[in-house]
């Protein structure tokens, strides 16, 4: 039974890497799997990744157990040692955040990366996201199909009881690591499958069944609202990925917030809870005009700017920087922000004349005082200008300045100065251009 699932769930994917901890349930997945390729698949390709969290003094013997079953199956074994930081959301949360990015960083082009949860595993998910008082995107649990950054991602054994699994594994006598941390009830997970489930399942023997039910429920919700609320959506969000909050203004709160939480899941965000929500919209979208509002998620902060909403991630103060630069090759830009080009043949650009003998070139972030920019009939304080030049705040010195000496020709990508015109046909020039990572 478990061969044939596999068979239709995996169709034309055969380079597959199993998460492997050594565990009974990737036991019986990789064991299924090894048993299918000898059958009828022939052409699987099979790896299996192992993850050392270093979180218990058997995490070596563990991995050396899976290498060895690995070499006995002939599958390909990769072992992989992180780090967990637990400072942030426990122990938990931080090896699964390290786990997975950890086997995101070893697939393969093409892989297709297998997890051995199964039924009670969801029971479990489900049963955590109710305690922490989560919607219907949080109650939908796990899915049995996903991603992993650019890979396709498969539970494959999300509807199968953890019973059938432990018959299986005892029909093909089957031997697994224990992890002695299962036994540890001050974990939330281990205090459900120690001391809360067993009750259940004994007055209930279906209810895993069913808690997979309601997920699967909910997340047929989320998906019929996805596809409700997209148009809608779509309208609300521009080109540089912000929000309109007049937009939002008019709907209702439940409306609102489903909005808010879908933009959100597009930046990459974790979910906020109802609270934040009602934060973003009280403290963000509709305090006062003059105020420069933010609301910190994590590392990442919500922003407004002229009646939109900001997604931001943590950014780097370039205030004091200062780079020196001969204009005679691109410069790397710091954070992230690309890179500089001075050239004489470029067809973009702006176009600025060359540094006189007594002039040297640097790039800085940062500039005071009034500058006549081209266009303008008048001198204008540098803050006036980025207000006019919609720049918001945050970006205000994270925009290349090009200095010849201590006086700012041009700003890349928005405006020259007129100290930054040639005087003459013959003066040499040359075309500045600003290419950002995003391009």
């Amino acid at each position: 039974m478990l061969l044939e699932h596999l068979t239709q769930l995996l169709g034309d994917k055969s380079r597959l890497c199993v998460a492997f901890s050594g565990g009974l349930d990737s036991t019986v997945l990789l064991h299924a799997l090894v048993q299918l390729r000898a059958s009828s698949m022939p052409h699987l390709q099979l790896r299996a990744v192992h993850v050392n969290h270093g979180l218990s003094t058997h995490a070596q013997r563990w991995s050396d157990s899976c290498r060895e079953r690995c070499g006995h199956w002939q599958v390909d074994f990769l072992a992989i040692s992180v780090t967990v930081d637990a400072r942030a959301g426990g122990v938990e949360a931080a090896a699964r955040g390290a786990r997975y990015q950890a086997l995101d960083g070893n697939l393969q082009e093409g892989e297709t990366l297998l997890t051995a949860q199964h039924l009670n595993d969801q029971c479990e998910t489900f049963l955590l996201a109710l305690k922490r008082g989560s919607g219907p995107a949080g109650l939908s649990s796990m899915s049995a199909s996903t991603t992993l950054g650019a890979h396709a991602l498969l539970r494959p054994l999300l509807y199968v009881e953890r019973e059938k699994l432990e018959d299986y594994a005892r029909l093909h006598q089957l031997d697994w690591v224990e992890d002695d941390s299962n036994q540890n009830s001050r974990f939330d997970r281990n205090f459900l499958r120690l001391e809360v489930l067993p009750l259940l399942y004994q007055r209930w023997p279906h209810f895993a069944a069913a808690t997979a039910r309601s997920a699967i429920l909910c997340a047929e919700q989320e998906s019929l609202l996805d596809e409700l609320l997209q148009e809608g959506l779509e309208q609300l969000i521009d080109e540089k990925g912000s929000l309109s909050i007049t937009g939002l203004q008019s709907l209702s709160a439940p409306r609102r917030f489903a909005l808010i939480r879908r933009w959100l899941a597009i930046q990459g965000a974790k979910m906020p809870s109802r609270e934040q929500l009602q934060r973003i919209w009280d403290e963000v979208a509709t305090s006062q005009e003059d105020a420069e509002p933010q609301l910190r998620l994590g590392e990442n902060s919500i922003r407004r700017f002229r009646q939109r909403l900001y997604w931001l991630r943590p950014m780097q103060s370039l205030k004091e920087t200062v780079l020196d630069w001969a204009g005679d090759k691109p410069l790397d830009l710091p954070d992230g922000l690309g890179t500089l080009t001075l050239d004489n043949s470029a067809q973009q650009g702006q176009w600025v004349r060359k540094p006189y003998a007594n002039e040297t070139l640097s790039v800085r972030f940062h500039a005071r005082g009034y500058l006549h920019i081209v266009g303008r009939d008048r001198s204008r304080q540098i803050k006036k200008l980025w207000q006019e030049l919609n720049v918001p705040p945050w970006e205000r010195e994270r925009i290349p300045l090009i200095f010849y000496n201590e006086k700012p020709i041009a700003a890349a990508g928005l405006f020259i100065t007129h100290e930054a015109l040639t005087q003459g046909p013959q003066e040499a020039h040359w075309s500045l251009l600003w290419k950002t990572e995003s391009e």
